[in-house]
């Protein structure tokens, strides 16, 4: 590998989130009983006449905004012939010459190394159906309610010349694209979808080397698997003086290979021309400064913004900024309680475990932004202790009740009072007379095992610092 540099372009589907699908007013909606969501216009049937969603093309200019793209002022459609079974018109509605947006780019940071990845193209197409094998007898299913439904594929110039890279890429445009409120970034279930040109080539070569498309990568580490074996495999030919063969090829997970599907095909091979039935879409400067006045603060302006705002680790940005849901979550308790990187903690270890125990999103979450700070002031207060409030999270998220109500139901307020400690800690001494020795003789590091006995013994409601102290007054 050392001998060799890797190439890689993405291909990127972004399936949109639009109520209709592109040319017909039938439901984009995934969910639904199979060719439930049809028509004769996605079904493309003799006679009938598709009809542009408008919502596609601000989508399309939207992401365009985002990536720095030129915006395309006249745009046509084409048909993209093939044949496939899922594909019931024998071709697919795309753009071809003139895409709707072009020349941006996309910044994003690998190994610590930041970059700038070139933006070919963006155009807007129709999705295919979706076949479905049966794996018990040779016969094959096909649901065509996708077909039609709404797709942005943007594509990127080969500037990638690694796996790391290709990934955080990959990553940083889902999570723009799911900022804009365009596309929902389900890799899982095909709402994104990422296609890769690989090749490599001599690190001492001017020479590119043919390249090769993969398919089928649905999840992050997919991607890179795929490209770490793709890269290997293409090394490993040429050092034993084969030729890499331009084709398509399928990672298989299960073997964890790369598969032939197809020879590779050229554009000429879908005999590209001109649709009839569209007309051209004409996007004045009053349409683009409409959508430009649309777009959010975009997930890197985020990042930088909270390190520079609110004196927290680029790190903990990165994690907050996640979703603009997440993000504003913070944001929220930052307000009520000015402690950012506290609130930081809070939300990266307990929030975020309890919204992974739960499987939900933010948006979901039964704990306000109000009630979270709630809980934090009491446990700074010494209402509670910090392992009974992690508890109390757990239980809020579960009714939706505040912190007070849950205290005062399962008697949770922390014990601080003297006397009662006291009491607690003497009867403990009196039980391990070898380790009260041990300290009084200078080992003070048992002072963590009686002050975990008092938090045993009071079920986790004794004050731990004026536990501590008490201990060591007593053991003096």
């Amino acid at each position: 590998m050392k001998a060799f540099v890797a190439v890689i372009g993405l291909e990127v589907h972004a399936q949109l989130c639009t109520n209709s699908k592109i040319f017909c007013p039938c439901s984009a909606a995934s969910g639904h009983s199979p060719n439930a969501n049809t028509c004769p216009v996605c079904m493309g049937m003799p006679g009938v006449l598709p009809v542009l969603n408008r919502k596609v093309v601000d989508f399309g200019i939207k992401i365009g905004l985002a990536l720095g793209c030129t915006i395309e002022t006249h745009n046509k459609f084409a048909r993209k012939n093939y044949f496939y079974p899922d594909l019931p018109k024998g071709y697919q509605i795309t753009q071809y010459a003139n895409p709707l947006c072009s020349s941006g780019h996309l910044d994003i940071e690998a190994d610590g190394v930041k970059k700038r990845i070139g933006i070919r193209r963006i155009h807007m197409e129709e999705d295919a159906g979706k076949s479905m094998h049966d794996e018990t007898k040779p016969v094959s299913y096909i649901d065509f309610n996708r077909a039609g439904v709404p797709l942005l594929e943007i594509v990127t110039e080969p500037d990638i010349s690694t796996t790391q890279e290709a990934v955080a890429c990959l990553k940083e445009l889902r999570q723009i694209l799911m900022y804009l409120e365009i596309c929902d970034g389900s890799m899982e279930e095909g709402s994104l979808r990422c296609d890769a040109n690989v090749s490599v080539m001599r690190k001492d070569s001017n020479r590119l080397g043919t390249r090769t498309e993969l398919k089928n990568m649905n999840s992050f580490r997919n991607v890179q698997r795929a490209l770490e074996y793709e890269i290997a495999r293409q090394i490993q030919r040429i050092e034993s003086g084969l030729d890499v063969v331009q084709e398509t090829l399928l990672w298989d997970i299960s073997l964890g290979k790369t598969q032939p599907m197809r020879s590779k095909e050229e554009s000429h091979d879908y005999r590209y021309f001109p649709d009839p039935d569209l007309i051209p879409v004409i996007i004045d400067d009053a349409w683009i400064k409409r959508i430009a006045g649309t777009l959010p603060e975009l997930p890197a302006a985020k990042r930088l913004r909270f390190v520079q705002q609110y004196s927290i680790p680029s790190y903990d940005a990165q994690q907050l900024s996640q979703t603009s849901a997440l993000a504003d979550y913070f944001e929220q308790c930052v307000y009520l309680l000015k402690s950012p990187k506290e609130i930081s903690n809070w939300i990266m270890s307990e929030v975020m475990r309890v919204l992974k125990e739960k499987g939900i999103e933010i948006k979901d979450l039964m704990v306000t932004p109000a009630k979270l700070i709630e809980l934090v002031g009491l446990m700074k207060k010494g209402t509670v202790s910090g392992l009974m409030a992690k508890e109390i999270l757990t239980k809020m998220a579960d009714t939706g009740r505040g912190a007070r109500e849950i205290i005062k139901e399962l008697g949770l307020e922390q014990v601080s009072d003297e006397d009662s400690l006291k009491m607690i800690i003497r009867q403990i001494i009196e039980a391990n007379p070898r380790e009260a020795t041990q300290y009084r003789a200078g080992k003070y590091q048992l002072l963590g095992f009686f002050v975990g006995e008092v938090m045993k013994k009071s079920k986790g409601k004794a004050n731990p610092k004026v536990a501590g102290d008490l201990v060591k007054e007593l053991l003096s």
